[in-house]
């Protein structure tokens, strides 16, 4: 079958003799550094549409600035950054740019040779978008399209004389395995619903010696979303707590308490903000979700790059995060505590949170995960489960369900470290462990705690109080942050709230211990105080 689309005349491997010499492209001059000859291929195509459409295309500071760190030149013309990310509001020349490097990797100054270039996006109609790009400059460049086959159906684009391929690849197709990329470009990472797709191509660029991995996305709402964690792994390596020479990341956001309706806070999210964005269409979004709450959290993710998400949640992010202070688990053996368990079902998470009251609201989260099946789990719920079992979070237990043994000898364990005063449960369940821990002559100070508002109201007005009045911290697990997230209340005619399982987002099961756990200590007497020069009760 012969080759579709621009450039698909027959190509010839070698000039033809007595030819003239090729006037060098821009990006060839000598004396210019590794990311001068990137900024001048990405500089010598049109821009094809939009601002500017028909003349050259034009970068800006901030995709200048974030060029030359990630192309910037390591000893011996070695490549330092093997992972880089940018992260800015919609609409400021994102898919364009990556768009450009593709092509800089496939037939530009980072070319090698039989190179695989993959950009890959959520869905298919989103990678098509960086192909039509690409696409577009092949039809207006003569020597692209004299050296470039594109099949637009399987979405490649083919460079015989390199013989090296670029293709689009969607998250929500079967991964591709096999491949061995040398540039790979993640478009919008954060609306990925999979993993899958990021792991496989992230670990088959092992496969060659000088990869690359450009992620370019607007901020997730999700915390536990892989664009989330690189861009809070990239905070600590900007912050010198880690380092690794090899991650760069840029981010422009708006701070969560910045005021959203003015220029000044869209231009910290939006660096092309009147020059490739539409500040008219900024002004006119901004007044709409101003005048209609219901489009504020909308806004401030896609264009202030906020990690808000539209939907109403029980927890605001920024009072969570203000909980997570470091634990000194030692300081806390022997100290008193209270403790929620919440079962799971057979095959889901089981959890106990231990919530130190005494001792500025210390949390300490024991969860368990069958092992069976764990890689299905991990993509149902879009969480790096494995990771958070590598480091400790979590506790895989063999078979197909969590083995309540497992638990019964967690709990004797705990037992003898800490001095727990009670262990609120969830009913559901519990008649096995109950059963395990009287054959192994554990006696715990084992307490039933409904999942109705009567129990669960007292909880949740416990846990507030603590999140706000700085008698909680979480320590920054992120197995609790995950379930935080994901939390919403439910509300009856009186206006008590307790956590609606049935509407959360995803899984709760640690939020619910430790409400359990905050609503069981909450239960406790208080020692009364006296002024004994008056010999009269001031509080109780």
């Amino acid at each position: 079958m012969g080759l579709r689309g621009p450039g698909s005349n027959r190509k010839t491997l070698f000039p033809t003799a007595g030819k003239k010499r090729r006037r060098k492209h821009p990006w060839e001059l000598k004396g210019l550094s590794r990311a001068a000859r990137v900024i001048a291929f990405l500089e010598s195509l049109p821009c094809t549409k939009g601002y500017g459409a028909g003349e050259p295309l034009k970068l800006l500071d901030f995709q200048k600035d974030w060029i030359e760190a990630v192309y910037a030149d390591g000893q011996d013309g070695e490549r330092i950054v093997r992972t880089a990310v940018l992260s800015a509001g919609r609409g400021n020349g994102k898919t364009v740019m990556i768009a450009g490097l593709c092509l800089a990797h496939l037939v530009g100054p980072e070319a090698e040779p039989r190179a695989e270039v993959y950009s890959a996006a959520a869905v298919r109609e989103q990678a098509a978008l960086i192909f039509a790009e690409i696409e577009a400059w092949i039809v207006r460049v003569p020597w692209l399209k004299d050296r470039l086959n594109v099949k637009r159906f399987g979405k490649v684009i083919e460079d015989i004389p390199t013989g090296s391929l670029y293709r689009a690849l969607a998250s929500d197709a079967p991964a591709a395995h096999g491949l061995a990329p040398s540039f790979v470009a993640a478009d919008e990472l954060a609306q990925w619903k999979r993993r899958e797709l990021y792991e496989v191509l992230r670990t088959a660029m092992g496969k060659r010696e000088s990869p690359l991995m450009a992620v370019i996305s607007t901020q997730s709402p999700k915390p536990s979303n892989v664009l989330s964690e690189l861009l809070d792994y990239g905070e600590r390596v900007r912050a010198g707590e880690i380092e690794d020479a090899t991650f760069y990341s840029q981010l422009h956001a708006a701070p969560d308490d910045a005021d959203p309706w003015i220029e000044e806070t869209w231009r910290l999210a939006n660096p092309g903000l009147g020059i490739i964005r539409s500040l008219p269409e900024m002004v006119q979004e901004a007044g709409r979700a101003r005048r209609m709450p219901t489009f504020e959290p909308a806004f401030r993710n896609l264009y202030l790059n906020q990690r808000v998400d539209a939907s109403a949640k029980a927890i605001l992010p920024i009072e969570w995060e203000a909980c997570g202070g470091t634990i000194d688990l030692a300081a806390l053996e022997g100290r008193p505590c209270w403790a929620g368990l919440d079962l799971s079902a057979t095959r889901d998470l089981t959890a106990l949170v231990l919530y130190f009251g005494e001792d500025a609201g210390a949390v300490v989260a024991h969860f368990w995960l069958p092992a069976e099946g764990l890689g299905e789990k991990q993509e149902t719920d879009r969480v790096p489960y494995r990771a958070w079992i590598e480091a400790g979070h979590i506790t895989a237990t063999p078979g197909a369900a969590v083995n309540k043994g497992f638990i019964a000898a967690t709990l004797a364990h705990l037992a003898a470290t800490y001095d727990i005063k009670g262990i609120a449960f969830d009913r559901w369940g519990m008649p096995e462990l109950q059963r395990i821990l009287a054959e192994e002559g554990t006696e715990l100070p084992l307490e039933p705690w409904g999942q109705g508002f009567k129990d669960m109201a007292p909880a949740v007005n416990a846990f507030e109080a603590g999140m706000l009045d700085g008698r909680l911290n979480h320590g920054g697990n992120p197995v609790l942050r995950w379930m935080a997230s994901n939390m919403v209340f439910e509300t009856d005619p009186a206006g008590n709230r307790k956590p609606a399982k049935n509407r959360a987002i995803d899984r709760i099961d640690g939020m619910v211990a430790l409400l359990m756990a905050m609503g069981l200590h909450a239960r406790q007497p208080k020692a009364r105080e006296y002024d004994f020069s008056r010999s009269l009760v001031l509080s109780a």
